[in-house]
């Protein structure tokens, strides 16, 4: 009878000096902690490679518990992600520790009521004064009436400024440990929201813009910067075949928001179908409640979202952010040689470029008319060019 194939368990005694990724690659055989092995070595082997354009989404309370410094930060400085689609509230929060404010781990079980009577503030059991928050948004309407900012912008370029301003705080304060919108900054990291009103620093603009300031949010450039980035992932080294990656973290708008650049890319641009070429995410969330963004990746192959002929290195694990993170960082950083910066922030003109470029001579936006077209081309009913396998 032939073996089954697959990873073999084969247990031995842990040792009392193990590494984490001993401890991942030796001991994580099943179950959840199978699938995080699997994430763990499906990055290290394939997807922090050169060639491989890498976006993240992040949403939950991630950077109150300190991941943006500790986790991202990291992984930005060694060019292992190229792109961010966060929350707003990931990144407000973000600012407290770049603004050298103060937060603490508390417990879940405080009586809130008297939190609010002595001006406290929980985010389950992370905790921190009322003040933090009336600093934070003084620091943020500050520097929004300057001169940068009175303009039409995505938010690509708002948070590159605001990273910019933060980072001459951090200097001036003398932290050591840069927050995540300040090392996007210094690394070339875009970083958009996919919903710019949804959190503290869109309330902020929503105030001063009563007041007549001249920023103004425009989403649609993230729409379409995001998908020049999708699509440059397989173009751009002529010395490596290209792929495009999605790490989700969580999952919302800012999951949607990685993944559809691809239906952007043939649904609407009409550009060639093809999907992203690595899906990960870990979530805590089911597909069979609706609860699920964006849902699993054979689903999101239905969509275009991922290349079906991708599926295994597509991979879910169900488990809390919080405990993965940084069990997948320090995994990473250990058995992964940094990458050059791909600074994809200044490359974005060109991106755009590029792309505009291409959709004057996709097929479905040809002005000749297709009894003149000497090769029939198989397009979806919206006209989308079908790949050939």
């Amino acid at each position: 009878m032939p073996e089954p194939s697959g990873y073999r368990i084969t247990p031995v005694p842990m040792p009392t000096d193990i590494t984490v990724a001993e401890l991942i690659d030796g001991y994580f055989s099943a179950y959840n902690s199978a699938r995080l092995r699997e994430v763990c070595q499906l990055l290290q082997q394939s997807v922090f490679q050169p060639g491989v354009t890498t976006g993240l989404s992040l949403s939950g309370a991630m950077t109150p518990a300190g991941l943006g410094t500790s986790v991202f930060s990291p992984l930005l400085r060694s060019g292992l992600v190229d792109w961010i689609v966060s929350t707003g509230a990931n990144l407000y929060h973000d600012l407290h520790f770049g603004l050298g404010l103060n937060l603490y781990s508390g417990n879940p079980f405080m009586n809130d009521i008297k939190l609010r009577e002595e001006g406290l503030i929980r985010i389950y059991d992370i905790v921190f004064d009322y003040d933090v928050l009336l600093s934070t948004d003084d620091f943020i309407r500050q520097i929004i009436q300057s001169e940068p900012f009175q303009k039409r912008m995505g938010t690509a370029e708002f948070h590159y400024l605001l990273g910019k301003y933060v980072r001459e705080v951090e200097l001036r304060l003398g932290i050591q440990h840069p927050c995540l919108l300040s090392t996007a900054y210094e690394c070339g990291v875009p970083i958009y929201t996919s919903s710019p009103g949804d959190s503290s620093i869109g309330m902020n603009i929503a105030a001063l813009a009563l007041a007549g300031n001249g920023l103004q949010i425009d989403s649609m450039i993230d729409v379409n910067e995001t998908a020049a980035i999708a699509y440059s992932a397989r173009s751009n080294n002529p010395d490596v075949t290209g792929k495009s990656a999605a790490i989700i973290i969580g999952g919302g708008s800012p999951k949607n928001f990685l993944l559809q650049t691809q239906p952007h890319l043939h649904e609407i641009l009409g550009l060639e179908e093809r999907g992203h070429d690595y899906f990960i995410q870990i979530t805590d969330a089911r597909p069979d409640t609706g609860g699920l963004s964006g849902a699993t990746p054979s689903e999101a192959v239905s969509w275009g979202k991922v290349d079906p002929q991708e599926l295994p290195n597509a991979i879910v694990c169900y488990t809390d952010s919080t405990i993965a993170l940084p069990l997948i960082t320090a995994y990473s950083l250990n058995k992964t040689a940094p990458r050059p910066l791909k600074r994809l922030y200044d490359q974005r003109p060109a991106l755009m470029q590029q792309l505009q470029a291409a959709i004057q001579v996709a097929p479905s936006n040809s002005s000749t008319p297709p009894a003149q077209t000497t090769i029939p081309v198989a397009t979806y009913p919206c006209g989308t060019p079908i790949r050939s396998h």
